[in-house]
């Protein structure tokens, strides 16, 4: 290959490492900024609508595209902040209860509500007896996968399984639920934080140690629940 032909292919190499990560950390900060721009663009249209009523030049002025998504994201960032003061407030927890009781009482929504609350809790606390950060067998025996635990039941047999959902890379969003025995899960010492941030950067971000794969699967010692001190 001419000499000019290798400088061309080894910059344009060089410039796409460089710019992977750059693109990454957009595609992410796109996504929940456009998830959460979303949730409060209803209130920002209105909003602007009624300031149309006493100053419509006003609200032609705000009526433009990026100007609602930064009001929308800004409105849901503080709609999240002043949710997250009232949750650690006893009339906050009272009016959320409120809330939360109402939802119940709605055919379809109650399921659905109280299945992602319920995740969302499990989430925040360890299940007994387990990590809540693991490695699975996943999407073979030969490959391994990061999971959280959400919980741990027994079978018919009397086997310990574990729920665990394996999130997506670069998106966390989407993932599966697989239901594995506690046996074959390889315990981490890994925080809830590091393995999201392993996961998001494609595993450019995250702990340097791995757990020891094969002498973790190779016995019960690999069970979360049976760690060795």
């Amino acid at each position: 290959m001419p000499a000019p032909a290798l400088h061309v292919k080894r910059y344009l190499i060089t410039g796409l490492l460089a710019f992977i990560p750059v693109w990454i950390t957009w595609a992410v900060f796109k996504l929940v900024f456009t998830m959460l721009a979303g949730v409060g663009a209803p209130l920002v249209t209105g909003i602007i609508e009624l300031i149309g009523l006493g100053s419509p030049d006003a609200a032609r002025l705000l009526q433009r595209d990026w100007i609602d998504s930064i009001l929308a994201f800004i409105l849901t960032i503080l709609a999240l902040y002043l949710l997250g003061w009232l949750s650690t407030h006893v009339l906050g927890r009272r009016i959320l209860g409120t809330f939360d009781k109402l939802l119940e009482r709605l055919p379809l929504v109650h399921t659905i509500y109280g299945g992602v609350k319920k995740l969302m809790t499990l989430m925040r606390n360890k299940p007994g007896g387990t990590q809540r950060v693991v490695l699975i067998d996943f999407p073979s025996p030969q490959l391994k996968s990061i999971g959280f635990v959400t919980r741990t039941f027994i079978d018919a047999a009397g086997r310990e399984i574990a729920a665990v959902y394996v999130p997506t890379t670069p998106n966390p969003t989407g993932g599966y639920l697989e239901l594995v025995p506690t046996d074959r899960l390889i315990a981490t010492d890994w925080s809830m934080d590091q393995a999201m941030a392993f996961i998001v950067s494609g595993g450019a971000v995250g702990p340097e140690l791995l757990p020891d794969m094969e002498r973790a699967a190779a016995g019960p010692a690999a069970s979360p629940g049976r760690t060795a001190p």
